[in-house]
């Protein structure tokens, strides 16, 4: 279907393994298609227990080392405020899959200042969106990713953008402090819905029945300010890749059996 002249769609695999194999087959075929003529690419990652899979079904693809990764930058659409060797911390999880698994610079991977930084919560999200506005693009002061991977939680958050919560209807804004967050820990710093959004691919991964009623709310159409993930769409393209336990509520003609 369409949707603000942008394409949303769902994609379907058996299970959670064979879903992370083939987003990571489209994530570097993707890659591979921007730098192949020294183009830059900007990346968001997420966190969670898929968003770690796909980066580790990416380092196992055997396509990994034909792309340049010194034209690669890697950021987070979220990150949890606490030390960078926690458990609980998106970027070590990223690390670990991914990016330490690959040549890519130091300099091009852009995290979240962490509390032993000596900063603030606030300055943290400040700092972030300082680091953001270093890469510009024609969307804001932001870079615009050529794909921006966001899990989706039960009730229907993307990044740490929480329903009927004042960040998710933030504008002027790339980068905010969360404190309180329903889903410990519970300080974050969260990009902002302008900054996913100004992104030419938004790519959804999602599994398990828990997360088939958000889905279903997610492209029904619902309020993003009551269902973040409704509010997530690209330039180009959002689509949503899920296992077939999360598709249970999802209409049939709006599966794409050809992507």
């Amino acid at each position: 279907m369409k949707v603000q002249g942008t394409t949303k769609s769902v994609v379907v695999e058996q299970t959670p393994a064979a879903l992370a194999a083939r987003v990571a087959d489209r994530f570097l075929t993707r890659l591979h298609a921007r730098t192949r003529n020294g183009r830059t690419a900007h990346v968001c990652l997420t966190g969670g227990s898929m968003g770690g899979a796909v980066l580790a079904a990416t380092a196992s693809d055997p396509r990994v080392s034909e792309i340049d990764w010194s034209l690669v930058h890697f950021w987070w659409g979220d990150e949890r405020f606490v030390e960078r060797n926690h458990p609980d911390r998106n970027s070590l999880q990223s690390r670990e899959a991914l990016l330490d698994r690959i040549p890519v610079p130091a300099e091009n991977v852009h995290e979240v200042a962490a509390p032993s930084d000596g900063v603030t919560l606030d300055e943290a999200a400040e700092a972030y969106a300082a680091e953001l506005a270093r890469y510009s693009s024609d969307h804001g002061p932001w870079p615009s990713f050529a794909v921006c991977f966001l899990g989706v939680g039960p009730d229907g958050h993307i990044a740490s953008l929480f329903p009927d919560r004042p960040e998710v209807t933030v504008t002027d804004a790339a980068a905010l402090p969360v404190r309180d967050s329903p889903k410990p820990p519970p300080e974050r710093v969260t990009l902002t819905r302008p900054v996913l959004n100004a992104s030419k691919r938004v790519w959804l991964v999602l599994t398990g029945a828990d997360k088939a009623s958000a889905l279903g709310l997610a492209l029904a159409g619902a309020s993003y300010a009551s269902v973040p993930a409704a509010g997530a769409k690209g330039r180009r393209r959002t689509i949503f890749f899920v296992d077939e336990a999360a598709a249970a509520e999802v209409s049939p003609e709006l599966i794409d059996r050809d992507y």
